[in-house]
C-alpha cells in the first residue's frame, strides 16, 4: 500500500503535536494542532497505519501545503 502525507491546510504555527514516529493512527485521530490568526485547526490522519516520519515539530512554523508527517499503510 502506498504512504499518506500528512498536509498543512493552513499557513501558521504547529501548537501541539500529538503523534510520535513508530505511533499506530487510526484515520481521524488528531495528529496535529495549528494555530492561525488566533484560530485552532486540528489536522486528522487521512488513513489508518503508522507514523514513519514526522517533517515538523511543536512550534514550528508551516505554509500552507507544507507535508507534516507521512503515514505507512
Amino acid at each position: 500500500m502506498a504512504d499518506s502525507d500528512v498536509i498543512s491546510p493552513v499557513t501558521g504555527t504547529v501548537w501541539k503535536q500529538q503523534c510520535a514516529e513508530g505511533q499506530q493512527v487510526t484515520e481521524g485521530d488528531t495528529l496535529f494542532i495549528l494555530e492561525s490568526m488566533k484560530m485552532e485547526i486540528p489536522v486528522e490522519a487521512p488513513a489508518s497505519g503508522t507514523v514513519s516520519r514526522l517533517a515538523v515539530a511543536e512550534g514550528a512554523s508551516v505554509d500552507e501545503d507544507q507535508v507534516l508527517c507521512v503515514i505507512a499503510s
